[in-house]
């Protein structure tokens, strides 16, 4: 019997709340066997969604913790911190804190959860600041990507410390045992780049890590990378283009097909071969922000996912539990510095 991995669910925070996350709970359950969930939220709006052949599981493989307050996505950070001590946001981390849970999952306000986490969990001895990393697609897979906005200054160790806790993201999510790791940068040249970047770059020349060197923006896609490291200012940055563009070429391309009875017609034609490109840089499938450095595991899904991108982000936070990355992002950073000490 495998060991059972503990996730406490925010039921009642994004777009959908538990239109949602209920369908996505279940399901996780489904496919999970040794997963166990704490859904917390509403019981009585939770109860009228579950499955009725899920019911009689409750308590063997769910409970509900039940609470009728949560943190809406235009909330101000100062309002979910003082005003809302008995959210389902809140009750989750607590959880984590408690040791009731392995990690939480939220599709809530991303301020308030990282304000929230970093408060009640503190971080890792050795971290300096959480980051929080994503992932985007590749020509032959995905790419993870942090900081993506926590951090807007950061100095050459804190791009290091990022490195270690998303090389060993990578590991725990069973993507790469060695994941390759590059530094986002102007150029691919060595000479290019600002003091703090060359800096990170020659820290992570000596460490254990797979480094590969600069990245260029464009470059990020071609699957040569499993990580790219960035301060939250370029990386949030990089990341709302990214989907800025997906939107202009989705409605550039639709306009296109509607311009006359031929381009009606080839869409048809098409249509295969463009639902599966769809599939392939579908967001959905890429949903689940992991907040790295905290002392627990708390994975951030967007506040838009539907059942299915819900779904994916509890798949992080399960995967990130069962390989246990808050050891292996320990035990990596007092290696690291351990060598930095024998080295001053």
């Amino acid at each position: 019997m495998h060991e059972k991995i503990t996730i406490a669910l925010d039921m009642m925070s994004g777009d959908h709340g538990i239109e949602s996350s209920v369908p996505a709970a279940f399901e996780s359950l489904r496919k999970y066997k040794d997963l166990y969930l704490y859904l917390v939220g509403d019981k009585s709006k939770i109860i009228s969604k579950m499955p009725s052949d899920m019911t009689k599981l409750e308590n063997d493989r769910f409970s509900i913790i039940h609470t009728d307050e949560e943190i809406k996505m235009d909330d101000e950070i100062i309002v979910a911190l003082r005003a809302k001590k008995n959210s389902s946001m809140r009750l989750s981390i607590e959880s984590v804190r408690d040791k009731k849970a392995d990690a939480c999952v939220s599709s809530g306000n991303t301020g308030a959860l990282m304000a929230l986490s970093k408060i009640i969990l503190k971080t890792l001895d050795g971290i300096d600041r959480p980051a929080i990393c994503g992932t985007l697609p590749t020509r032959n897979g995905s790419v993870h990507i942090l900081d993506l906005g926590a951090n807007i200054d950061c100095n050459s160790m804190h791009l290091v410390q990022f490195a270690f806790m998303g090389n060993a993201l990578v590991q725990s999510l069973e993507i790469a045992t060695k994941p390759r790791v590059g530094l986002l940068n102007v150029g691919s040249e060595e000479f290019k780049g600002n003091d703090t970047i060359k800096a990170a770059a020659q820290k992570l020349i000596e460490s254990e890590l797979n480094y590969n060197g600069f990245v260029e923006g464009d470059e990020m896609f071609n699957g040569n990378f499993d990580l790219v490291v960035t301060d939250g200012f370029a990386g949030n940055i990089a990341l709302k283009s990214i989907e800025g563009v997906a939107n202009v070429i989705s409605f550039f391309i639709r306009n296109e097909f509607k311009k006359s009875l031929l381009t009606r017609i080839s869409a048809i034609l098409s249509y295969p071969v463009l639902r599966a490109v769809k599939k392939k840089v579908d967001p959905r499938r890429y949903n689940g922000a992991s907040l790295l450095g905290l002392n627990g595991v708390v994975v951030k899904s967007h506040g838009g996912a539907d059942s299915f991108a819900l779904r994916r982000a509890i798949g992080t936070a399960y995967f990130e539990v069962k390989n246990k990355i808050l050891e292996k992002i320990k035990s990596s950073i007092t290696k690291e510095n351990a060598d930095n000490a024998k080295v001053l």
